[in-house]
């Protein structure tokens, strides 16, 4: 059984990170197989939404110490070299650049790369037992996987700074309150609840989410006017397809729409 799991339900696929014995710490032979899997996910037609979760009681721990201590982790290597890391195919990278809308369900603790790998999804909802540990500095790194990057985005420089620096540990409550996560639910309805906004997502029309998902994310480091000259482009082509068709259609009939996606 791989270290990363793939499930679909009609339109949502779910990716588990699947080392419970480990808390799902994070190995080398991981990161390949969840990048590889969120790639097919974001390539496959039949796929609008994709959840990120992880098996057993954590969400992920973050690196495996175990590994990083014996010289198998990453960046590890003999002598004064690291060995080389394909930062452009790391999960963090390709979370930010899917064109699918992405959900993290945290279901136990993300700490270090963990919680980066969690705040670089769309949308998160934590289990009310869960927690996010920035303990990067506890360890003697920093946020490796997108954290200086998202962080100050989310919070302002200065939580941000305040989050990083102390490495402080923060309760699912703490969280919410920051806008770190969008919902905090009771543990035994994560699944459920998570399910149901996958589905509300993937009833609305592909093209038009994705669009969308990479309208803001350009947004973040281009010009208001820039923007709106790159959304024009976008929704040219949108105005040619089935599925605005149908959305005309069902708002002018009182029905709910059926969009395929193309």
């Amino acid at each position: 059984m791989g270290q990363v799991l793939l499930e679909r339900d009609d339109h949502v696929a779910t990716l588990t990170l699947n080392r419970p014995e480990r808390l799902n710490a994070i190995t080398v032979p991981m990161l390949s197989e969840l990048s590889e899997q969120l790639l097919a996910c974001d390539r496959d037609p039949e796929v609008r939404v994709i959840v990120l979760t992880g098996a057993g009681r954590g969400f992920c721990a973050g690196l495996d110490l175990q590994d990083q201590a014996s010289g198998q982790g990453l960046g590890t290597g003999g002598g004064s070299a690291a060995k080389p890391f394909d930062l452009r195919n790391a999960p963090p990278t390709v979370l930010h650049n899917l064109d699918k809308p992405t959900i993290c369900a945290l279901n136990g603790g993300a700490a270090g790369y963990g919680m980066d790998m969690a705040l670089g999804c769309d949308i998160r909802v934590m289990a009310d037992s869960a927690k996010l540990s920035a303990a990067f500095t506890k360890r003697g790194i920093l946020p490796e996987s997108g954290g200086t990057w998202l962080l100050p985005r989310m919070l302002g420089w200065a939580k941000a700074a305040e989050v990083a620096f102390t490495g402080r540990t923060l309760s699912a409550e703490q969280s919410l309150e920051l806008g770190l996560v969008n919902e905090v639910v009771p543990h035994a309805e994560l699944g459920e609840h998570v399910r149901a906004l996958a589905n509300e997502i993937a009833a609305n029309a592909p093209l038009a989410v994705q669009a969308t998902k990479r309208m803001m994310r350009l947004a973040m480091d281009e010009t208001f006017e820039a923007n709106v000259h790159h959304v024009y482009l976008q929704l040219l082509p949108l105005f040619r397809t089935q599925d605005f068709k149908e959305g005309v259609a069902s708002f002018l009939e009182k029905r709910p729409p059926k969009f395929e996606g193309r």
